[in-house]
């Protein structure tokens, strides 16, 4: 099955360079172009197309008012090209709160080592969220009748069930995680955590903003926080989250010493992990290194965590592409550890969280809906 693609670039050599792109991979096609965001908006309903590469500045309508309006009359999977700056960093992070799925740098260079890396990573980003339409506009036309925000929704939902609730393993033989039904009460394992670490990817900043709002100020240990991201965007979406939750949030610091109620960023472009010394724990940045893929990368810093606190972390992969964090989580689970996982249906792209759940390394698969819930149970905070 052919998937369809909108582009949408004020710049004609930038949308024949992405449409070029785009149609030399035999599983995708672009059938349309817009020159703003006022003609996106006007396209995305005439052509429907399965996903829509949008660009953030453009003249008649920006790109962030036009994925409002196309999140709301016509919700599509959009893929957002950013210029890696502070003040790219922060419209980037506006349209992924206005609905956009994930965003490349416009600049293919700062994206990949050569040209053809970055040409395969375009073409598999666009193939992967095109396959979230048909759960995105089922989600839309059941939030419709009760005319509220999703922000809003979102909150109700979680208030309604707060008030309600009093590779060692192959994939071949790994048994399954158990997937949460709506109707799960949650119970705590009694198990005793010095951390919780969230490592994610694809569809994180979203993700990550629903999971910690609902958290408390004075949440009893210190989080990591794991997200795969430019280095020029990992302080702007710290300072996000810290003005959106009670939680103290920040980006990690060389020699930050771990406290609870404060959550730790990561910061791109570079490797977060944890140097134990008497019983302290304080956050260790190295360079990212350049054999790596993953800048920061979630295995590293689980693993590290493994080290440090042995037993008492609880960890979850929430969505993302790739397998990163599988080694990292075993090596916690090796110790002891908990490791959850964001269930299939609620992920942007089912990458990270599947290779921990398959190779059966996660005790829970969570809908992504449900993991402060959750989080709040077994602290006992509820």
């Amino acid at each position: 099955m052919i998937m369809t693609v909108l582009v949408a670039d004020d710049s004609n050599f930038f949308r024949r360079r992405v449409s070029e792109i785009i149609n030399s991979d035999s599983r995708l096609k672009v059938i349309g172009c817009a020159a703003n965001g006022k003609e996106a908006v006007e396209k995305a309903t005439q052509l429907k197309p399965d996903v829509i590469i949008m660009d953030i500045e453009m003249p008649v309508m920006d790109g962030i008012t036009a994925v409002r309006k196309i999140m709301k009359f016509n919700p599509t999977p959009i893929l957002m090209f950013s210029s890696l700056t502070h003040d790219g960093a922060k419209a980037t992070l506006d349209a992924l709160d206005a609905g956009a799925l994930d965003f490349l740098p416009k600049r293919f260079e700062d994206i990949a080592r050569n040209r053809d890396e970055a040409i395969g990573l375009l073409q598999q980003r666009v193939s992967e969220i095109a396959r979230k339409k048909v759960w995105m506009r089922r989600q839309v036309l059941i939030a419709r009748p009760s005319q509220k925000t999703a922000a809003a929704s979102t909150r109700h939902s979680l208030t309604r069930a707060f008030a309600g609730s009093s590779d060692t393993a192959t994939i071949a033989s790994a048994p399954m995680a158990k997937p949460v039904t709506s109707a799960s009460q949650f119970k705590a394992s009694g198990k005793r955590y010095q951390l919780v670490a969230i490592g994610t990817s694809t569809g994180g900043p979203v993700a990550l903003q629903k999971v910690l709002c609902v958290l408390p100020v004075h949440f009893p240990v210190p989080i990591l926080l794991i997200q795969h991201m430019p280095s020029t965007f990992t302080a702007a979406f710290a300072q996000r989250l810290n003005g959106l939750c009670k939680l103290s949030i920040k980006e990690a610091q060389n020699g930050d010493a771990l406290q609870a109620g404060t959550a730790y960023l990561a910061p791109g472009g570079m490797q977060m992990m944890l140097n134990s010394h008497f019983g302290a724990v304080s956050i260790k940045i190295i360079d990212g290194g350049d054999c790596m893929n993953y800048k920061p990368c979630i295995d590293i810093t689980f693993g590290s965590a493994a080290n440090a606190y042995g037993d008492k972390v609880l960890s979850m992969i929430l969505t993302g592409m790739g397998t990163d964090g599988r080694n990292g989580a075993r090596l916690l689970k090796q110790e002891g550890s908990t490791i959850w996982a964001q269930d299939e249906k609620s992920c942007v792209v089912y990458g990270m969280p599947r290779a921990v759940s398959k190779a059966g390394i996660s005790s829970e698969d969570l809908p992504l809906d449900r993991i402060s819930e959750r989080i709040l149970v077994e602290f006992n905070l509820v």
